[in-house]
């Protein structure tokens, strides 16, 4: 296993929260262009791997979202997926 692999290890125990703001301090710190080339490219492998948890985690929260239907008359019916088509 890559050095880079695991030093990501932490990144799945992350909640989406934790991951976010983890991401947004990589690319602030890519942003102002102040990092060596070699940490840059170990930052910037890190946030692909915080990216993929993050899309990975919203996929997830995505699939568990229901919409409830209502009857005619505007009261609950019970529920179906968010995207029933």
């Amino acid at each position: 296993m890559s050095d880079t692999a695991n030093a990501n290890d932490d990144i799945k125990a992350m909640s989406f929260e934790q991951a976010l703001e983890a991401l947004e301090k990589i690319v602030d710190d890519l942003e102002r262009g102040d990092v060596p080339l070699d940490r840059s490219i170990q930052i910037y492998e890190r946030g692909e791997a915080l990216k993929a948890h993050c899309d990975r985690l919203l996929k997830a929260a995505e699939d568990k979202v229901e919409k409830i239907r209502l009857t005619r008359e505007g009261r609950p019916a019970g529920t179906e997926p968010l995207d029933a088509e």
